[in-house]
């Protein structure tokens, strides 16, 4: 896989579906990114993947709900590759509102995008969708300061942003299809990779963190950035915990990259 690709379109339970990609890092092999859409009372599309990807991922969204049924657009946190589509989705969507916080909005507004649909909630705030209440959570593990993590008390699924992702020797179904040692090196990986700081922190405040995801009693959890995990909560806080050992990533300097792009026959 050389390219960001669009994977198909599929259920995870009766009212959540997978809006699934993969796209390629160079050297570490490839990485998901996905958004996810809960069709709930009132509809909400979880993140709005790769603009490089925005006719794939539009017409698979479309596929699944019209857009003036969309709700809320959960935003959980403002890197590229979750807010890729926001823009194109909120015109499409004139009924929904963009859930995010203060500081997302702060950002939002310096990408150039518009704030005036904003919903702010906390950590620990909850939003009510008409037929379950969705909580904010702060994740163990992010990149950005504003992320918040989605937890659907009524499907006990944990929507966890970029917490839990891993780098992958090729696209899986599910994650409990990759082999548990070949997982465990792709999740401290991208941990490495996304959030270096976690080798600072001290034991007992991060166990903290890890034990109040843990206290959701999430069945399910469906990162950002992996495959969707079943059953595996436990698997993932401990090798998250288990990461902030792992050594730190280090990536190539021009010299490296010039001759990674030479092996590639790239001028």
């Amino acid at each position: 896989m050389d390219q960001p690709t669009m994977m198909e379109t599929r259920r995870l339970a009766a009212d959540t579906t997978l809006l699934g990609a993969y796209t390629p890092v160079p050297g570490h092999g490839v990485l998901p990114v996905n958004a996810f859409l809960v069709e709930a009372a009132q509809p909400v599309l979880i993140d709005t993947g790769l603009a490089a990807l925005r006719e794939e991922f539009l017409a698979a969204l479309t596929a699944r709900i019209d857009p003036r049924d969309l709700r809320w657009i959960w935003l959980t946190h403002t890197d590229p590759d979750h807010l890729g589509n926001l823009e194109a989705v909120l015109e499409m969507a004139p009924n929904a509102r963009l859930v995010t916080t203060f500081l997302g909005m702060g950002k939002l507004g310096l990408h150039g995008l518009p704030v005036d649909r904003a919903y702010l909630l906390n950590p620990g705030q909850t939003l009510d969708v008409g037929d379950r209440l969705l909580t904010a959570v702060a994740p163990p593990s992010f990149d950005a300061p504003e992320t918040t993590a989605v937890f659907d008390g009524r499907g006990r699924t944990l929507f966890s942003a970029d917490c839990f992702g891993a780098l992958m020797s090729a696209p899986a179904e599910h994650a409990a299809d990759i082999p548990a040692g070949e997982l465990q090196e792709g999740l401290r990986g991208w941990s490495a990779v996304d959030a270096p700081w976690l080798q600072w922190v001290a034991d007992v405040r991060f166990h903290e963190r890890l034990e109040a995801v843990s206290r959701l009693g999430a069945q399910s959890v469906y990162s950002s950035h992996l495959p969707p995990a079943a059953g595996m909560t436990d698997f993932l806080l401990r090798t998250l915990d288990d990461s902030r050992n792992a050594p730190a990533f280090v990536g190539p300097d021009q010299a490296a990259m010039e001759q990674m792009l030479a092996q590639a026959g790239v001028a």
